[in-house]
């Protein structure tokens, strides 16, 4: 397939990218490289003869015009995104500009695309979104394709406002879409601003390990290189109009999800050992989300999916990558708002 993958140069997008190229598809990865981005995470693939880089943002129209022309995708995966919730609480515009504005951008530039082409049957657009658009769950339940929508923070609202226009673009317009909602991310290339790169970098450098109010808040835990396999298989197999919610059948505590990094930490970095003294409890989150949970059943019935990695695996092959790679992250460390503490609301 000619994949062109928007966000590509971000952590869930380059892991797709890699995996794709190293699938035999060609791609063009099309990413603004805002403050998220690197494209030292595309090292791997740089020089392969089936990867291509756009430097454009989805916020253009004329520039998306372009690249359709130029490269005459089969489908569009869809991950370019504003992400961070503390971020989204200090500064909604930025997400309301590119989640919402972008994405109806790169929808109606798909639909002139894909309309100009004769309307070709097996073209796809790839929505991929978050568990968080559906809220906050109590002790048991878990969200599922059918679970209503209630965001609680700009972020999660702005990527609930995006699930939807994809959703009408498919039902008035016709375009074969597909969108996916996951759990939460963890693995190699993730942004140093994120619960488990915070806790392993703090803890290799022996500063407080932040934990938001009592760490009870409990999220399932997806290895990012399972997801990546997901999309893919999602954007060859699933079945346009349909949703697939995609969780990593591994939930956890944060305050669980640190310990277990700090054992870790004093397994393979024992001359900080132990860790987990550096453990410092903060002040929560404004409208910090309880509990996530995906059932993951649909795609796993429908298209045979599901995880393949266990959290005890992901988080040790994460933790090693992390010491392996200073690198990657020691560069990351002094980009805007890394390290501070954001999205307290004031």
């Amino acid at each position: 397939m000619r994949l062109l993958i928007t966000g590509g140069a971000g952590f869930i997008g380059s892991a797709v990218v890699r995996l794709a190229v190293a699938k035999g598809h060609q791609v063009v990865n099309l990413d603004a490289l805002t403050y998220a981005a690197c494209l030292e995470s595309l090292a791997p693939v740089a020089g392969s003869p089936g990867y291509t880089f756009e430097h454009a943002d989805i916020r253009d129209r004329a520039a998306l015009d372009r690249i359709f022309a130029a490269h005459a995708p089969d489908a569009v995966m869809h991950l370019a995104a504003e992400s961070h919730v503390d971020r989204s609480i200090d500064g909604p515009a930025a997400f309301v500009e590119t989640n919402v504005t972008g994405t109806f951008n790169l929808l109606e530039a798909t639909r002139a695309y894909w309309q100009a082409g004769g309307k070709p049957a097996d073209f796809r657009f790839h929505h991929i979104s978050t568990d968080e658009v559906f809220g906050s769950l109590g002790p048991t339940g878990h969200f599922s394709e059918t679970s209503p929508y209630a965001p609680n923070s700009p972020y999660s609202a702005t990527k609930a406002a995006s699930d939807h226009l994809v959703r009408a673009w498919g039902e008035t317009h016709g375009l074969p879409v597909l969108l996916t909602n996951c759990s939460n991310n963890y693995g190699p290339y993730h942004f140093p601003e994120k619960l488990i790169p915070v806790v392993i970098l703090n803890a290799l450098h022996g500063q407080p390990i932040p934990v938001y109010g009592s760490g009870a808040n409990v999220r399932d835990w997806l290895y990012v290189e399972d997801h990546a396999e997901a999309l893919l298989c999602v954007v060859q197999r699933g079945n346009p109009g349909s949703t697939y919610c995609i969780g990593g059948e591994a939930e956890a505590r944060n305050i669980d999800i640190v310990t277990r990094i700090c054992a870790l930490m004093d397994e393979m970095h024992p001359a900080g050992a132990p860790h987990a003294r550096l453990i410092s409890f903060v002040a929560d989150r404004p409208g910090h989300d309880a509990r996530y949970a995906i059932d993951p059943s649909h795609i796993r019935q429908d298209l045979g999916w599901r995880p393949s990695v266990t959290l005890d695996e992901g988080l040790r092959r994460t933790v090693r990558w992390y010491l392996d790679n200073e690198a990657w992250w020691r560069p990351l460390l002094s980009r805007q708002g890394v390290g501070q503490r954001l999205g307290m609301g004031g």
